[in-house]
């Protein structure tokens, strides 16, 4: 297995990206719709042209296994950068063999070279696989304090 860096502004890379994202928003836990055509031509240079993103891309066999997308943030309380963690995506062909958790490990020296504070990252409550990968990799919900519960991750859909 080998994990890099992607340049999206590479033609290969950017492709390798796009066939992971289709896997990713093909699959039940990406909501099991494949993106558009004018998301997977204009995704790769929309990131690319981002400096606080990154995506690392795992091979097999000089094939795409895996993907990991981050977004650096800002944490007000720590008055520090943060790294979100935002898609995750194994392959299912290649699931079961830690690719994730080399991934997560990418993700985590890259917060560790921004001078980042924490990384975050979403997961759906009935992705179980998932959840313990997260929880393999030291991830745990996140809580201020115990009476005031578990962080909720919210979304409005903008028109």
């Amino acid at each position: 297995m080998n994990i890099l860096k992607a340049d999206l502004n590479d033609h290969a890379q950017a492709a390798d990206f796009i066939c992971l994202m289709s896997q990713y928003a093909l699959d039940p836990m990406g909501g099991g719709k494949d993106l558009s055509a004018q998301i997977k031509a204009d995704l790769p240079a929309a990131l690319a042209a981002r400096d606080h993103c990154v995506s690392f891309i795992a091979h097999v066999d000089g094939k795409p296994a895996g993907l990991l997308t981050c977004m650096e943030g800002f944490s007000t309380f720590a008055c520090q950068p943060l790294l979100n963690i935002h898609d995750v995506i194994v392959s299912a062909e290649y699931r079961g063999r830690n690719i994730a958790d080399e991934l997560l490990e990418a993700a985590q020296q890259e917060a560790i070279a921004r001078g980042c504070v924490k990384l975050t990252l979403e997961v759906l409550s009935g992705n179980e696989p998932a959840r313990k990968v997260y929880a393999r990799n030291g991830f745990a919900p996140y809580i201020l304090d115990a009476a005031t519960g578990v962080a909720q991750f919210w979304q409005k859909t903008l028109p």
